[in-house]
């Protein structure tokens, strides 16, 4: 229990966000800062508490969220589904401490230079004089997100098919969809924190919908910028909290193309990003996912994907940016005959930590999974971790479930925690997993090094055949040649 020390001051919240809990007040909150203390106190609530974290570290972080929102954002102005949102994330985040390497998802991920800065949500639409020079490198439909923040500026969505919107939720005129969307968002199961802070914080939602049995024949591309960050060395970051809603309805089909850039050069700030995806009976979302954030950065992301019977989701993702890299990434399978594919190629060349986190959840008959993920470390301070659970239960009979991960450690130092899970109750079912982790084979070098390439050659070759698998299977030409290119440039820096 926490005893508040004698000298602490009354404040009370304000109630924009935490009257979401309560439409009669606030609760009782003790926190305890480093530069000051607080003691927030309110009038009881008629409902009943909900557990209020002790955790300084949040409620000061729940302040400076609720701070944040524009004071334009009215119950009034802000749409329904949106309102939900925070309602749910408010209470979820007043209820969950900062994680440590104390618990077990947080293990192996160190998320102290977070806490020990000063965050600064970025809340408002980015000074369009700062958005010149940047631009969308794409043949595809897109948009552009700066900061958390849908810029018409930098957006083109021409050729759409009828019925299909792309767009953002608080300029959504169609009473169907926005029903549609209130409703997924009122059957949200919250996630963690991070989960939370992008519900509170986002100051709208992106929402990409499909109407039944269309075919949306070009990919979709959300490319992501940050223009608010501080200097390497500062105390100081700021976090954006891009949201995007895919639904697919019943027989659609999408591509989707996330792609998170790099534009500030080494400069720190934090991407909280978080994707929901809810396919209906018979649909199919390809998903690509490509993060190259500068290694000053943090970048932590959230992919939850719902499934309803014979229908499909594939990701493809390659990760190489960012000091701190997580993907939470969440799927669960509603209906039988559902197919899911998921391939990742994560890459630390420096004083990195790419972090993958899946969970998988098959609960009806002839689940089809594969997935593959791979790991390459380049640098004594380089650190992946992989934690995959895919959980097969009881009715989920004759599944066929397939887990595989490979990790490529190329320096003494260099560091990979993997941890494979595969759950099984139902007793019909074709599941197996397994998991490598090596530097190159002396064999393989030796090949090449007998037919006259030099070591170093080789080496490059070797490496870059490895990630190479999951490459290609990214479905677009143009894609894989940036991705290629990226990667080439990382393995193989210019000399200064």
């Amino acid at each position: 229990m926490t005893r508040a020390p004698s000298s602490m001051s009354a404040l009370v919240y304000k109630p924009s966000i935490l009257s979401f809990l309560s439409p009669s007040g606030t609760y009782k909150v003790i926190g305890n800062r480093k530069t000051k203390t607080k003691t927030r106190i309110s009038v009881q609530s008629s409902l009943a508490s909900p557990l209020i974290s002790s955790d300084p570290f949040v409620l000061e972080l729940a302040e400076t969220l609720e701070d944040s929102i524009p004071l334009s954002s009215s119950s009034s102005s802000v749409p329904l589904p949106l309102q939900k949102l925070r309602e749910v994330s408010s209470e979820s985040l007043l209820s969950t401490p900062w994680p440590s390497r104390k618990d077990e998802p947080f293990r192996f991920t160190d998320l102290s230079f977070i806490r020990h800065s000063e965050i600064r949500p970025v809340s408002h639409l980015p000074d369009p004089s700062r958005l010149l020079g940047i631009s969308v490198d794409t043949q595809f439909p897109y948009l552009g997100i700066v900061d958390g923040h849908l810029v018409k500026s930098m957006s083109n969505l021409s050729e759409l098919p009828t019925g299909v919107y792309v767009g953002s939720l608080s300029e959504l005129t169609s009473t169907s969809i926005m029903e549609r969307v209130s409703e997924i968002v009122c059957g949200l199961n919250s996630g963690d924190l991070f989960w939370s802070i992008n519900g509170i914080a986002a100051p709208d939602m992106t929402v990409v919908y499909v109407p039944e049995g269309c075919r949306v024949e070009n990919p979709i591309h959300l490319a992501y910028f940050s223009i608010e960050g501080s200097n390497e060395g500062s105390n100081t970051l700021h976090v954006s909290n891009p949201r995007v809603l895919v639904l697919v309805e019943k027989g659609g089909e999408i591509d989707i193309i996330e792609e998170f850039s790099n534009t500030n050069g080494n400069q720190c700030y934090w991407t909280n990003s978080a994707l929901e995806v809810v396919i209906r009976e018979g649909g199919k979302v390809r998903h690509s996912y490509i993060q190259s954030q500068p290694l000053g950065a943090a970048h932590i992301k959230w992919t939850s994907v719902q499934q309803e019977s014979s229908s499909t989701y594939e990701l493809t993702e390659v990760s190489t940016g960012a000091k701190l890299g997580r993907h939470n990434l969440h799927i669960q399978q509603l209906g039988p005959d559902t197919l899911t594919e998921l391939s990742t190629l994560h890459l630390c060349v420096g004083d990195q930590t790419q972090d993958l986190h899946s969970r998988l959840v098959l609960d009806h008959p002839r689940g089809y999974s594969r997935q593959l993920h791979k790991c390459i470390v380049t640098h004594s301070m380089g650190q992946a971790v992989f934690d995959g659970n895919i959980k097969v239960n009881r009715y989920a009979q004759q599944t066929d479930a397939g887990q595989l991960t490979r990790s490529l450690l190329l320096e003494p130092r260099a560091t990979v925690n993997v941890k494979p899970n595969l759950q099984i109750v139902a007793d019909d079912v074709k599941c197996s997993h397994g998991a490598a982790i090596s530097d190159l084979e002396e064999s393989q070098l030796l090949y090449f090094r007998a037919r006259g390439i030099d070591i170093e050659t080789a080496r490059r070759v070797l490496i870059f055949g490895f990630g190479g698998e999951v490459i290609e299977k990214l479905p677009y030409s143009s894609i894989r040649e940036r991705v290629r290119s990226q990667i080439k440039l990382l393995l193989d820096p210019a000399p200064n």
